[in-house]
């Protein structure tokens, strides 16, 4: 009775580490979104920063040439099913195609095309002619002359916003500090696309969708010649996206940094805009500083 007591703890015991071991093999101490993982062993300082990048401005443009927008990729490799588009910075919800296409219609376009025709300053609102069709030559045209039997084509008018309004990127990165190299790494984990306020009469900004940077290095890596960083300098030299991002050719202000409450550096200092961004400088400049602290341990 006692061996068969003994017998039944040890095949209790062994079902239950079983589940602990296969869960340690499949995390294996490694971050899963990480493009180039560092062990939690060599961890020696983490911390998650997230950056706003316009794309506008001097230093950014070569992201974002005309009809080489990083947003056009991004949002055509979404719309064609290939990458998955998630809900927010955990990158675990994520968001179907119906939604994803619904958050790239523009309202007033929209509004406009439900409303018919534009007014054309004649005050027939663009849907007939009140001067009955008078060419000007003293004669009404006739439109069984000019037409017969034709069909009218009609040009369909696309409700969505455009590749150069999603001038927002939004990247969710993680300041490590490698022990095992002793080099401070900066881990992009997800870039979310953002419609800024000005684009809409509300004055609230939009999230088009977060994609994870893993997905999207692979992206631009599978078609070099397309995704490029365009070097105005020297067009021998353009660069993939993802090198320029491993190589932070990239400006982007600091807008959060992760904290109990979860607020943004605007929030935290909120008496004036002015204050927030510098604010956002100060943080940039402690980041620097706990990097050349940690050399010194």
């Amino acid at each position: 009775m006692k061996k068969f007591v003994l017998l039944f703890l040890g095949f209790a015991l062994m079902a239950f580490i079983q589940p602990l071991k296969a869960q340690e093999s499949s995390n294996d101490g490694y971050n899963p979104n990480s493009v180039y993982p560092i062990h939690e062993d060599d961890i020696m300082f983490k911390k998650r920063v997230w950056r706003r990048m316009d794309l506008r401005e001097k230093q950014n443009k070569p992201f974002f040439a005309s009809n080489n927008e990083i947003t056009k990729h991004i949002i055509e490799a979404a719309k064609a099913g290939i990458l998955p588009i998630y809900q927010g910075d955990s990158m675990v919800n994520r968001v179907t195609k119906e939604e994803f296409l619904e958050r790239l219609e523009d309202p007033a376009l929209q509004d406009m095309n439900m409303g018919g025709g534009a007014d054309d300053g004649w005050g027939d609102a663009g849907g007939g002619d009140s001067w009955g069709n008078d060419d000007g030559w003293g004669d009404t045209a006739d439109d069984s002359s000019a037409g017969g039997d034709e069909e009218t084509a009609v040009t369909e008018v696309s409700t969505q916003f455009t590749v150069r309004q999603m001038s927002t990127l939004e990247i969710i990165e993680d300041m490590i500090f490698d022990k095992q190299r002793s080099v401070l790494v900066w881990d992009i984990q997800a870039i979310k696309i953002i419609i800024p306020a000005e684009n809409f009469t509300a004055g609230v900004e939009r999230t088009v969708g977060v994609f994870k940077y893993k997905d999207l290095v692979d992206l631009f890596r599978s078609n070099p010649e397309q995704m490029i960083w365009f070097n105005p300098q020297n067009s021998a030299e353009h660069k993939n996206l993802a090198d320029a991002f491993a190589l932070r050719l990239f400006n982007a202000r600091i807008v959060k940094v992760a904290n109990p409450n979860d607020n943004m550096i605007i929030d935290i200092y909120s008496e004036s805009p002015k204050q927030g961004i510098m604010a956002s400088q100060w943080i940039e400049y402690q980041l620097m500083e706990k990097e050349h602290e940690l050399w010194s341990y």
